[in-house]
């Protein structure tokens, strides 16, 4: 299936993202929806090019990252990333969507689900930023909080270290190809590390768990991927997000990491398939 790209305006910003127009869209249970992927961070809608050639849909850059707008004055927060997604689905005309967020992603998406449950007609989460309690941000994620300290960590990735970086997030060392990994060194420029450190910073520990307070009004069936492995977000949090959610299902991807669909590649096929049983 042909992966479209684009380029909208959204109150005077940049707009990027990919869609693809799945065989026989528009008809059966699925008539008047559509699948809106979210990545997460340091990432792009790169990310969703297997599941949008395998299943269609429509996947953004969030605002900061990809080729999206990164200017100083948006709003680098989950209620921000909200805001973008109800602009964006305004713009494009889509009401009713099913929802495939991953990382960060997922923490706007759930803040726009639960601002408005009747128009999410499926929920996928590949292992989401915790919205729950219990959570305690990372090393890394710490040292990007803090001030000073934060701005002199981002600013000294260099390409080396990113790779490392996206290395770790895997069960398995060379999940990241070298050209996926230059695609985000090319676009983790200044705009994007300030995106990272005000996401960061816009939140904290009980901050994330009020966020997610509303998670049992999302009555859609879901279904909860996670990598075993992720060693950023322990595993336990999918069964906590799977108790949270009324009508979820739950799958631990085994020998895989933060992004199990790079491990794991029939996990393109498990979220396809969910969402095309309806």
């Amino acid at each position: 299936m042909r992966v479209a790209e684009h380029t909208i305006e959204i109150d005077n910003s940049p707009v990027f993202y990919r869609s693809a127009q799945a065989p026989g869209a528009g008809a059966g249970p699925r008539a008047g929806t559509t699948t809106l992927y979210l990545h997460g961070l340091p990432t792009s809608s790169e990310d969703w090019v297997p599941f949008l050639a395998r299943g269609g849909g429509v996947a953004p850059d969030l605002i900061g990252f990809g080729r999206s707008g990164k200017a100083a004055n948006l709003d680098y927060s989950i209620d921000g990333h909200a805001d973008f997604v109800a602009r964006l689905l305004d713009r494009l005309g889509i009401d009713r969507i099913e929802l495939v967020a991953h990382g960060w992603g997922a923490a706007g998406g759930l803040a726009f689900a639960q601002r408005h449950p009747e128009r999410i007609a499926a929920l996928v989460l590949i292992d989401a930023l915790p919205l729950l309690e219990g959570f305690h941000w990372p090393l890394l994620a710490r040292i990007w909080r803090r001030r000073v300290l934060g701005e002199l960590a981002v600013g000294s990735i260099n390409r080396w270290a990113l790779a490392r970086m996206l290395d770790r997030g895997c069960a398995r060392r060379g999940a990241w190809p070298p050209e996926r990994v230059a695609g985000v060194w090319e676009q983790l420029d200044q705009g994007t590390q300030r995106a990272i450190l005000r996401l960061h910073r816009s939140a904290d520990e009980p901050a994330l768990a009020r966020a997610g307070a509303e998670l049992e009004t999302l009555r859609a069936p879901a279904l909860v991927i996670w990598g075993e492995c992720d060693p950023w977000l322990p595993a336990t949090f999918a069964e906590a997000y799977a108790s949270r959610l009324p009508r979820a299902v739950l799958e631990l991807v085994a020998g895989a990491g933060h992004w199990p669909w790079l491990e794991q590649p029939e996990v393109v096929e498990q979220v396809v398939a969910f969402l095309e049983r309806g």
